[in-house]
């Protein structure tokens, strides 16, 4: 079962790498993604990929998740990936889902950046495609392992993961 699968870049923390002039995490000053590195390392080069934008997930506003929707309804294909930052995935995922769309929407990041080694969002990124492909529309987030409807998508802070 293969379905065509688009790929919405919204930021978090899969994207970001160390900012030397800053001391900090940040995304990459010319607006670039990785996303796209992830994709040729993994040799899954179908998905179309489409940046929205690049932004900490603490900083996303219902402007932008009214974008993501939109995007969301404008695409062509019936499997959705969205990179997100994971401190509110969790309340974009119930915000997508109030919409109604029927397509297989799923919600994916890291707690890692991908730039810094040993992240977990190439693993994420993975099972977030192959579940983008074969669940029954509706809106999940996809997170170390687990495929989590919106409703209970939630970060667990204390242990730094994502719990069914």
């Amino acid at each position: 079962m293969s379905r065509d699968v688009r790929i919405l870049i919204t930021g978090g923390t899969l994207d970001k790498i160390h900012d030397p002039f800053s001391e900090s995490l940040a995304f990459s000053r010319d607006g670039a993604t990785q996303i796209p590195e992830i994709l040729h390392y993994s040799r899954c080069h179908f998905p179309a990929v489409q940046q929205l934008m690049q932004i900490d997930s603490l900083d996303m506003t219902e402007d932008h998740r009214t974008q993501i929707v939109s995007a969301i309804k404008t695409a062509t294909e019936n499997s959705i990936v969205i990179t997100h930052g994971t401190s509110t995935m969790g309340e974009t995922a119930r915000y997508i889902a109030t919409a109604n769309i029927p397509k297989t929407i799923i919600l994916t990041g890291a707690m890692r950046p991908f730039s810094l080694g040993f992240s977990d969002g190439p693993f994420n990124m993975g099972g977030a495609i192959i579940a983008s492909q074969i669940l029954e529309k509706g809106v999940y987030g996809v997170m170390n392992g687990r495929v989590i409807e919106a409703t209970s998508l939630d970060k667990n802070t204390e242990l730094g993961r994502f719990d069914a």
